[in-house]
């Protein structure tokens, strides 16, 4: 095996290192979300219309956030809506588009629904670093600094 194929070995053993810490997580997160009664990705879709100011997105930035198709984005955002959890609303300035906002009971869901997610990603991650072979993709995601969390 020469260098370069060595190099690529290495990133290919990191993505499966990388998707294995992934499926944990979202499994666990799975099992504990069920307590209010949502998915992962249905927290996924409160918690990015949670962090917008007006607590509202437009349908393609949500499906980007939740790493969705659009029909996928379509979909679950009609069962949320259903569910009370979310509406959709036509832009005042562009009636072609349309912004999907949490509702107050979709609010006060993802208020409740977050301590669990929280906690949940915590002990996951707690676990997986004492992994030999997750540790280091642990050790990564701790060392990252988040431009909204760190400042200028």
């Amino acid at each position: 095996m020469g260098i370069a194929d060595d190099a690529v070995e290495i990133r290919a053993r990191g993505w499966r290192t990388l998707a294995a810490l992934h499926g944990l997580i979202e499994a666990e997160l799975e099992r504990a979300l069920t307590a209010v009664q949502l998915s992962v990705v249905e927290y996924t879709v409160l918690d990015a219309l949670d962090r917008q100011d007006g607590w509202h997105m437009r349908m393609q930035q949500l499906a980007r956030a939740a790493a969705l198709s659009p029909s996928a984005t379509t979909r679950l955002v009609n069962r949320l809506e259903d569910r009370g959890l979310l509406t959709r609303v036509l832009c005042a300035d562009d009636r072609r588009g349309i912004y999907t906002e949490l509702t107050s009971p979709g609010q006060a869901l993802y208020e409740q629904a977050r301590p669990i997610h929280d906690q949940t990603l915590e002990r996951v991650l707690a676990d997986a670093a004492t992994t030999p072979e997750l540790a280091p993709v642990v050790e990564a995601l701790h060392g990252v600094a988040l431009p909204a969390l760190t400042g200028p």
